[in-house]
């Protein structure tokens, strides 16, 4: 079954880095969208960045210019960096991916990882 699995969140303070990672565990599928979601305490769930296959990338307004998304499609693997962070940053950051597999598409998300920036 295949899986996704987020690391690289923590804390750092405002002004700070981080680089999340996204891959996907299993073999014989491929991922076509992909994209990086984040819940902050109280609020809904948002969308931060997408990428699809080709290459081609969409950013929330409050990131461009801070965040960058990119894959890896050999390593079935996203990454989002994350530069001139902010507290309102903060939250549990989720990777998306529609997977294309063999026994069908489907919709897929990771279990989430969290990032605290400080002031």
């Amino acid at each position: 079954q295949v899986q996704l699995v987020e690391s690289g969140g923590g804390l750092v303070q405002a002004g700070g880095s981080l680089r999340l990672s996204c891959a996907a565990s299993g073999s014989g599928v491929r991922l076509d969208y992909m994209g990086w979601y984040r819940r902050a305490p109280g609020k809904q769930r948002e969308l931060v960045a997408t990428i699809i296959s080709s290459g081609r990338t969409n950013y929330a307004n409050s990131v461009k210019g801070r965040f960058t998304i990119s894959r890896d499609n050999a390593k079935n693997t996203m990454y989002v960096q994350m530069n001139s962070l902010k507290p309102e940053d903060t939250g549990v950051y989720y990777c998306n991916a529609l997977v294309i597999s063999v026994h069908g598409n489907y919709d897929l998300w990771g279990q989430g990882t969290q990032v605290t920036v400080s002031s």
